[in-house]
């Protein structure tokens, strides 16, 4: 927690106490604070959208704040952080949340280190149960990532922050077109502006047990529009720690929505690793034990806006490499249908195909033609003389009166 005396003595809505600050972001900043009414502590999320926003997306962005805050008060799930209420103050939205004892999954990675696969599976299996409550509900969160992940002594997830949340079949852009989030989480059908559906959730939340177990996101360029087009045309950077868990990452951080794991598919392996038998653990080693790591960032977790114009070039990208995806698929399925035609010619006594045709056949055919013109005229000559013999024959014979 981190103190701030300038805010430690305000009340808000006449009713919460603000005492702590619980974490800061790109959309806002989230207080420990105490409801006077019911007397408990309540986590107070003030939404102060501090990425570059004009006046217009920020209203617009208020207004939505304020309904998907309260269609996500209806969600109910122990995974699921709960959304008490939704007020406004000075013009600005103010969450009212479950307070829940923990670390955001951010603070962990950073003070700690990547996680072991097994950790993050129970992790992902949280996740998945928290997004599958969501989208029954028709709500997509659209800001899955590690520092609104609240990972518990127990090593227990719970999803929080439905801050910038949108029902199935809301827009995801401003009337601009400016998208916001956090590009090394974000979808690629995002970046084509599409409409946001469950998939771009459980891309984020690969992206996430991604960062979770490498100590890194799979994309992070250092600037918003660099590590969107990364999202949109690169594959994640490799895996060095995931072990058991790549296929369950892969999966999910497959860019095409229509063949990206399911939940249910990720949700059965990851209880397959996660119920798989641990293995011995090693004897105890007579060297002191390592030093903790230095805390260090984790890169990709803030909020920004990507305008209009990038977007479209983005999509441009976008399209160029499925299509390119979709052509190099289809030349690779061509060539295996024609070997295995070929295999099954030969399996079934047919023969293999005909050879190819040698290039020696030009050589041979000029070595017969020169050979004709060294027999003709061998022949011909033989003639000639036969014939001058019997001639000479011939005439002896009459000159002796032999005839």
């Amino acid at each position: 927690m981190v103190a701030d005396n300038r805010r430690a003595d305000r009340v808000v809505a006449g009713r919460y106490a603000l005492t702590d600050v619980l974490g800061r972001g790109g959309m806002g900043t989230v207080w420990l604070a105490t409801d006077r009414v019911l007397e408990r502590q309540v986590a107070l999320k003030e939404v102060t959208f501090s990425v570059e926003l004009s006046d217009e997306e920020r209203g617009i962005l208020r207004e939505r704040t304020m309904r998907e805050a309260r269609a996500a008060a209806r969600l109910d799930h122990p995974c699921v952080t709960r959304v008490y209420d939704v007020i406004e103050e000075e013009g600005k939205p103010w969450l009212v949340m479950e307070h829940v004892s923990s670390r955001s999954l951010q603070e962990i990675l950073e003070s700690e280190g990547p996680l072991s696969p097994a950790a993050v599976a129970t992790i992902g299996l949280d996740l998945l149960a928290a997004l599958d409550a969501a989208h029954d509900a028709g709500i997509v969160h659209r800001d899955v990532k590690p520092s609104n992940v609240l990972v518990d002594r127990d090593g227990h997830a719970c999803l929080t922050d439905f801050g910038i949340a949108t029902t199935t079949g809301d827009s995801s852009l401003t009337t601009r077109g400016a998208l916001i989030g956090s590009p090394s989480y974000m979808a690629p059908e995002r970046a084509n502006g599409e409409e946001p559906r469950p998939p771009v959730d459980l891309w984020s939340l690969g992206a996430t047990l991604y960062a979770a177990v490498e100590g890194r996101p799979p994309f992070d360029k250092g600037e918003p529009m660099a590590t969107l087009l990364s999202v949109v045309s690169e594959d994640p950077e490799p895996m060095l720690h995931a072990g058991p868990l790549e296929p369950v990452l892969r999966g999910l951080l497959t860019k095409d929505p229509a063949h990206r794991s399911t939940a249910s598919q990720a949700a059965r392996q990851l209880t397959a690793l996660h119920s798989s038998p641990a293995p011995p653990a090693p004897p105890p080693a007579a060297a002191p034990p390592a030093p903790k790591p230095m805390p260090r960032p984790v890169p990709g977790a803030a909020a920004a806006r990507i305008d209009s114009e990038d977007l479209k070039k983005l999509a441009s990208v976008s399209r160029a490499v499925l299509g390119s995806v979709a052509r190099d698929a289809r030349d690779h399925l061509a060539d295996r249908r024609r070997d295995k035609k070929a295999e099954r010619r030969v399996a079934a006594g047919r023969g293999a195909p005909p050879p190819p045709v040698q290039r020696s056949a030009p050589p041979a055919r000029r070595r017969r033609f020169k050979r004709r013109w060294v027999v003709v005229p061998v022949l011909t000559t033989i003639v000639v003389v036969t014939l001058l013999i019997v001639g000479a024959l011939v005439g002896l014979a009459a000159f002796f009166g032999l005839l």
